[in-house]
């Protein structure tokens, strides 16, 4: 299957006052139709630095320098003169941001909002736009969304300006949908809702997804194929399930120990495991893999000498870790 977005060797760098920081080094991939690609990882691992190259919404100037190409269709991204991704972005791609409450206008309503995105990319009035609007809160669960539209960020609750900002995004009909951690602020009886939410919009429109978060619970529920990140490379990926029941990488067996579960009995405890240390300063990285200060099958002179590559472990499983052999779970 054509992909429709395929990222090859993807680099960030941030001028700061202390020197270069390279927030994402040569990471590539590719979402194909329908598809949810999920991106995991600690903060700081470039998730989210990686979903805004996409949309060219890095900052501009000498400040930050983005190299590799991302093709979008038969576009080029990068490459583009402003103009016409201007005209993809919002439209063909568009992107659900961490916090709502600080992505929408407070100063106005959430029908101007909208519609406002309607009428950038479509020729129509705006009656028309509000109509529309209206159509879409109702698409995305708000009640009386008609009233709703004279409503102002700060009159709704948390999952409902989430919801805005899934109408918003989705008032174009996008072929890809960016959501960097649409979750994390909500509850999880909402995150439940937005989950299921999207899953049911992906299926009605075709449209394909990249989920960003750091939630595995979310991960099994809505991914296809699972991306994890440290240090602003690709550690691992792979289809859901074999991610989830045969992780190779340390780092991913890692995140999955440390995810919280209901013990077996109701008199049995156990005790939460957590990855020891911190995730490295990207202008400081450790000499050889990344995650060997804190990876418990780190051996001197094989982990500290040169970064691994990606290694082709079964089809689609893809793997940087040169002891993966040795670590893998009975079975894998």
């Amino acid at each position: 299957m054509t992909p429709l977005l395929q990222v090859e060797d993807l680099r960030v760098r941030f001028r700061t006052d202390t020197g270069i920081i390279p927030a994402v080094n040569g990471v590539s991939f590719v979402v194909r139709p329908r598809e949810t690609l999920a991106l995991v990882g600690e903060s700081g691992s470039g998730k989210s630095v990686t979903g805004l190259s996409i949309m060219r919404l890095t900052p501009r100037g000498g400040g930050c320098r983005v190299e590799g190409r991302i093709r979008f269709g038969a576009a080029d991204l990068l490459a583009l003169p402003e103009e016409d991704m201007r005209a993809i972005r919002g439209n063909r791609i568009s992107m659900i941001f961490q916090e709502p409450m600080t992505s929408l206008n407070p100063v106005k309503t959430v029908g101007e909002q909208i519609a406002e995105a309607i009428r950038c990319h479509r020729q129509i009035g705006r009656q028309a736009a509000l109509d529309r609007a209206a159509e879409l809160l109702h698409t995305v669960g708000i009640p009386d969304a008609r009233q709703r539209l004279a409503s102002y960020p700060h009159h709704m609750s948390g999952g409902m300006r989430q919801r805005v900002m899934i109408a918003m995004a989705l008032s174009c009909e996008p072929d890809l949908l960016i959501a960097d951690e649409p979750t994390t602020a909500l509850d999880v009886t909402v995150q439940a809702q937005i989950v299921e939410l999207l899953k049911r919009l992906q299926q009605q429109t075709g449209m394909s997804v990249i989920f960003i978060t750091h939630n595995l619970g979310v991960v099994a529920d809505i991914a296809d194929r699972v991306m994890v990140m440290y240090a602003g490379r690709i550690v691992e990926q792979a289809g859901t399930v074999p991610l989830l029941t045969s992780p190779l990488m340390p780092y991913t067996q890692g995140l999955l120990r440390s995810v919280p579960r209901l013990p077996a009995g109701q008199h049995q405890r156990r005790r939460l495991d957590a990855i020891p240390g911190n995730v490295p300063d990207p202008a400081e990285l450790p000499a050889g893999c990344s995650f060997r200060p804190r990876c418990p099958h780190a051996v001197a002179g094989v982990c500290d000498t040169t970064l691994p590559e990606l290694e082709d472990t079964a089809p689609g499983h893809l793997v940087r870790c040169r002891r993966w052999r040795d670590i893998a779970p009975a079975g894998a």
